[in-house]
């Protein structure tokens, strides 16, 4: 017989049942959570540093479009460099302006388009300040 030692009960208590099988333990459980959280510890902040880097990014090409938009403006309506362009003048609905599409910060920043001369800003100036949610509208400050 197969017994172990000679006892018949420890013999079936040591033998796996199907229940065993298929589950898992509390310590390996443990142990995934462990891991998963040590994963996320070290990944969420390199994730925002990115997104951070990112909505700079972005708001800077925005701000690059805008003053490459009023530098065309100004030279073919002949303004001088301390004229003020409006919105309407740079971007139109019927995509007729000269930006295409409306920039808008995606840390819902403020755009000040400001005079020819001068280059457009962000109301947001520190890095930090670029989390907030984006998708949130946008009003440009016309001076």
């Amino acid at each position: 017989m197969n017994e172990t030692f000679g006892f018949p009960a420890l013999d079936r208590a040591c033998r796996p049942t199907a229940a065993r099988q298929r589950g898992f333990t509390l310590i390996e459980i443990m142990v995934v959570v462990l891991i998963t959280g040590i994963v996320v510890a070290i990944a969420v902040p390199g994730w925002f540093r990115q997104r951070t880097l990112g909505q700079q990014r972005t708001c800077q090409e925005n701000l690059t479009k805008i003053n490459g938009a009023k530098q065309q403006w100004a030279l073919e309506e002949r303004k001088a460099a301390d004229a003020v362009p409006e919105l309407t003048d740079l971007f139109k609905e019927d995509k007729s302006g000269y930006l295409k599409t409306r920039p808008r910060c995606p840390a819902s920043g403020v755009y000040e388009i400001k005079s020819v001369a001068e280059d457009a800003t962000c109301s947001i100036t520190t890095p930090l300040d670029h989390n907030a949610p984006p998708g949130t509208p946008v009003e440009f400050k016309d001076e």
